[in-house]
């Protein structure tokens, strides 16, 4: 029986909603990548972007455990000397809450170019509302809460 090879273009695309509130960041990310990177689907391969897109919304109530808030730091560099910027969580969460589910998702992600292609299929909202009511995307119920 011959391997199945997926090719890029007969791949089906589908969009998913899922609804940030109450969930924690970390496994929210981890769920996210894995929609994103199409290991859900049977045909996945490793070579192929054989993912769907995404759309998280009320990233604004996402949460962090333990310690988090406060020693959790975001580093950014601006590439010259002295250019590190260090943000705590919770000021990441009060004032660029999308930005913050964004990195933790493309930390999950390959870090190559198809990893990059992958990360272009998120879209990221602080709020309930989206602009891809077009696409009708289909809600994921949220997770139980663990105990």
């Amino acid at each position: 029986m011959p391997t199945v090879m997926p090719k890029k273009e007969a791949l089906p695309r589908s969009w998913h909603l899922i609804d940030a509130d109450g969930q924690v960041l970390g496994r929210l990310a981890a769920r996210v990548a894995t929609l994103l990177m199409g290991k859900h689907k049977p045909i996945w391969a490793p070579h192929v972007d054989t993912g769907d897109h995404v759309v998280v919304i009320n990233a604004a109530k996402v949460h962090l455990t333990g310690r988090k808030l406060m020693g959790k730091l975001y580093r950014t560099h601006s590439g010259y000397i002295g250019g590190l910027k260090e943000t705590r969580a919770d000021t990441m969460l009060r004032t660029h809450p999308e930005r913050a589910v964004e990195w933790a998702v493309s930390g999950m992600l390959p870090k190559t170019k198809l990893g990059r292609a992958m990360v272009k299929k998120l879209k990221v909202y602080r709020g309930d509302d989206h602009p891809h009511q077009a696409q009708r995307p289909q809600a994921l119920p949220a997770r139980k809460k663990e105990s």
